[in-house]
């Protein structure tokens, strides 16, 4: 009875393919599902190439792609098991919608960069997830895909993407065969090295070379956690980026991600700590020295804070904001003079003593401010700071030529 029911329903199913009744097709294959784990070998393999069909509708656009690949690939798998039948027609199917769909994908992604446009890069991205749910062994489309949903804004299916990947162990290193085509003058890259030494005797290309596709599995932590930043899950961010370090302990450049997290979070101390880790990577960097004197200068620790802006200007000697901000932790120093001074206003011989420290501080600071007004003119605090250095030390001259640009900033 129940061998009688299989086939009686594969008979249905099979004859509604054939009229183009994909919905009959459909319900007559639910029907003989709930019967199949009994069924023999050829049975099976059959149910499982009527439902492929029933699914692809003759590659129509409304087929959906996950469920197609899905079915193709279990009676391809089943297959490989038994006695082939049906895995040639399938095979051939399943590479020309895997064809078209890439070749949408590209298209459509294309079309994204152009225009920039969220929904493009979405749509794009949904393509290259369909090629990888039609072929699972192409996994580099579903790393296309991942990254595409993040420049789409779809935060949480680039996630489910790049887990997938990491889940998969998915390294992304391949070898890539690459050739000259001498007709255009433009790289033709080949499946395997026998093709390309083939078109190479032939006299079609040129300049053969084997290249080497590195790892990606770094950016895959790096970029899934800047996905889990986008929707503000700073803490889930925190947590993928300490696993990417744990297997890239020398990255310096999931430990800056992970700096920028803490800075995001207000976390300063862990921030700061971070950035003096990355200087031992990456000890060539003036703008790492210049945010570890940053974070020095919120500390109060100006002597530190100078020495990491001098450092900054020693590997940059065109830094205006180091410059700007050695004058500002010199000036800083000036703040407990003025107190004293505002405690000694009655005592003339210890304020006039006092100013003129606090004069001596200026002069120490001016240059710094000059410099970075030169190589920055357009700095209106700046030039404001600027201006009040001049009259303080009664530099009149200059104080009203750099009034004039001050008023033209201004206006």
């Amino acid at each position: 009875m129940i061998a009688f029911g299989q086939k009686s329903e594969l008979k249905t199913a099979e004859k509604a393919i054939k009229s183009g009744d994909f919905t009959a097709a459909m319900a007559a294959i639910k029907q003989a599902e709930g019967l199949i784990e009994a069924a023999d070998q050829k049975t099976k393999a059959k149910f499982y190439y009527l439902k492929g069909k029933a699914l692809y509708q003759n590659g129509s656009d409304k087929a959906d792609i996950q469920k197609v690949g899905d079915a193709f690939n279990q009676l391809i798998n089943f297959e490989n098991k038994t006695k082939p039948k049906y895995s040639k027609e399938v095979g051939e199917l399943l590479n020309k919608l895997i064809s078209d769909i890439a070749n949408k994908a590209s298209t459509s992604y294309k079309k994204a960069v152009q225009t920039k446009e969220a929904k493009d890069f979405v749509n794009a991205a949904n393509k290259f997830h369909q090629v990888f749910a039609l072929s699972p062994r192409d996994t580099t489309f579903l790393d296309n895909a991942a990254l595409v949903y993040y420049l789409g804004k779809d935060y949480d299916n680039s996630i489910k993407a790049y887990e997938k990947l990491l889940d998969l162990n998915y390294t992304g290193i391949a070898t890539i065969y690459k050739a000259t085509n001498k007709e255009d003058g433009k790289d033709i890259i080949f499946n395997d090295k026998k093709a390309m030494d083939l078109q190479v005797k032939l006299g079609l290309v040129e300049n053969p070379r084997i290249e080497a596709k590195p790892s990606r599995r770094e950016f895959l932590f790096k970029n899934l956690a800047q996905n889990y930043a986008a929707l503000g899950k700073n803490d889930k961010a925190l947590e993928i980026l300490a696993e990417g370090r744990k297997e890239f302990p020398k990255s310096y450049s999931l430990l800056i991600d992970e700096a920028n997290v803490y800075y995001k979070l207000g976390n300063n101390d862990e921030f700061k700590k971070h950035l003096e880790k990355a200087i031992t990577l990456n000890p060539t960097d003036p703008t790492l020295y210049y945010n570890v004197g940053v974070m020095n200068m919120e500390q109060k620790k100006i002597d530190e804070a100078i020495k990491y802006f001098e450092k900054a200007i020693e590997l940059k000697p065109d830094y205006a904001d180091a410059y700007n901000n050695i004058g500002a932790a010199i000036i800083d120093k000036v703040n407990p003079i003025i107190e004293e001074m505002n405690k000694s206003l009655s005592d003339f011989n210890k304020y006039d003593k006092l100013q003129a420290e606090q004069l001596e501080i200026y002069k120490r600071a001016l240059p710094y401010y000059e410099k970075a007004y030169e190589l920055n003119s357009s700095s209106i605090s700046t030039v404001q700071t600027l201006m009040g250095l001049y009259e303080n030390l009664e530099m009149m001259d200059k104080l009203e030529e750099l009034r004039a640009v001050y008023e033209e900033l201004k206006g």
